[in-house]
């Protein structure tokens, strides 16, 4: 854990190098000291079919960081900007870039190979 899910306008897929984006935030996660390694670490995005926004130009692009409890505050916010600088320095031109923070509760299960 951390998972990063980035819903976003469908058009980025073909104006913006989303997957880029997602090796910056991996990256910046994978090595962080406040991060249990990089196998740990998951980044995806999911396009938008249709949404409605009250800013211009009519795209977004937010962020869910998803973690397991047991982090400061300080480390928390320092994440969540680690997310909101990569999709500041990726999306420029974007209208509305936004990130959330959810803490999972156990039981969370997972599987790994």
């Amino acid at each position: 854990m951390p998972h990063i899910v980035i819903e976003h306008s469908k058009e980025l897929e073909h104006s913006h190098d989303l997957q880029g984006l997602c090796d910056t935030l991996w990256n910046s996660f994978a090595g962080h000291p406040a991060v249990n390694g990089p196998k740990t670490v998951r980044v995806r995005t999911i396009a938008a079919t249709a949404s409605r926004i009250g800013v211009e130009p009519q795209s977004f692009a937010h962020a869910t960081l998803l973690l397991l409890p047991g982090r400061s505050d300080k480390v928390r916010q320092e994440l969540a900007e680690l997310i909101l600088d990569a999709l500041t320095e990726s999306l420029p031109d974007v209208g509305s870039l936004t990130v959330r923070l959810t803490d999972l509760h156990q039981p969370y299960l997972k599987r790994m190979s």
